[in-house]
């Protein structure tokens, strides 16, 4: 009775691999559920959209996109966490849900690192440092000396407490050696609009929202967060170029559940990988001020490591507690 069941073990655990590859050669079948954790119209979803628009041509089968903003991403992330590890729900991962959002809760529902499978990064954001255009600063230069000279009002808009907006600003302040009075508002229009109304004078936000706003002259871009020049804003200079080593550069990639079979995991990688070299993304990557940069899931693994260290330092320096 023993020798049968230990026998009945034996040959499950050699079937296994089997049924993984059988899994991954009739994959996809059906539609694939892409969770966005930021609403509709945000900087995310947007990106989200150009990649899966082309992603669903190159795998196969449609792309649904289903929006679970809200906690700042900590509801899509717990969404994909508990779902089905069968490679028919995906997560557009950044570092704002992915590192930042889970900082501000006591017992936060997921683990960026243990509780995904990660399938790669595709795409390297920028914010862009903006001032409203009355005021009479047209560098950084000029910014952090207006800053020193004391004068009134000198605040910084955010998208709100734990923000991306929130932490880019206050790095740029303590690596910059200024201070600001920090007003957050209730998301990135809000943040944006006290800036270009005046009622604040200056912010950091993604590089698509800013330039929308530079173009129409209702904002001044004075640089970017890369740590290098970017083709895709000539006219603006890195932060670096001011204060060297300056580097507060997001990035977006794809997550699954945990226990994901590896060869559906490789699908997708490779699917996301081709879509990533069409001429249709790369145009609307730059549309949006956005890199390309295409990373495998050991790679992605340290860069959010990376980024969850840095930011945990950062709210730490903040004073910020868990709620």
């Amino acid at each position: 009775m023993r020798s049968n069941l230990f026998l009945g073990l034996i040959l499950g655990l050699v079937t296994l691999p089997c049924v993984a590859a059988d899994a991954a050669m009739d994959y996809p079948n059906r539609p694939i559920r892409l969770l966005v954790p930021n609403g509709p119209g945000s900087a995310v979803d947007t990106l989200t959209r150009i990649v899966a628009n082309e992603l669903s041509n190159v795998i196969g089968q449609q792309l649904v996109i289903d929006n679970r903003g809200g906690a700042a991403g900590v509801i899509g992330m717990e969404i994909a966490k508990n779902a089905n590890a069968d490679g028919y729900t995906m997560i557009t991962a950044t570092t704002a849900a992915t590192t930042i959002a889970r900082l501000l809760l006591k017992k936060p529902p997921y683990h960026p690192v243990n509780d995904y499978d990660y399938v790669g990064q595709f795409a390297v954001t920028l914010n862009v440092l903006v001032v409203n255009p009355r005021l009479p600063i047209k560098s950084v230069k000029e910014l952090l000396n207006y800053a020193k000279s004391g004068k009134k009002p000198f605040n910084m808009a955010s998208a709100g407490v734990g923000s991306q907006s929130h932490l880019s600003g206050a790095y740029f302040q303590q690596v910059a050696g200024i201070n600001s009075l920090h007003v957050p508002y209730k998301g990135g229009g809000a943040s944006s609009g006290s800036v270009v109304s005046g009622e604040s004078q200056w912010t950091l936000i993604p590089a698509p929202a800013a330039m929308n706003h530079v173009n129409a002259g209702r904002m001044r871009a004075l640089a970017h967060t890369l740590p290098r020049p970017t083709s895709l804003l000539p006219n603006v200079p890195p932060v670096s170029d001011t204060i060297p080593g300056f580097d507060y550069s997001g990035w977006m990639g794809f997550f699954v559940p945990k226990s994901t079979p590896r060869p559906v995991i490789n699908k997708i990688r490779a699917a996301m990988e081709k879509t990533m070299s069409t001429p249709q993304v790369k145009k609307g990557m730059a549309v949006q001020a956005t890199e390309i940069v295409i990373l495998g899931p050991d790679q992605f693994r340290k860069v959010v490591r990376e980024s969850m260290v840095k930011n945990e330092k950062l709210v730490k320096s903040l004073g910020l507690t868990a709620n």
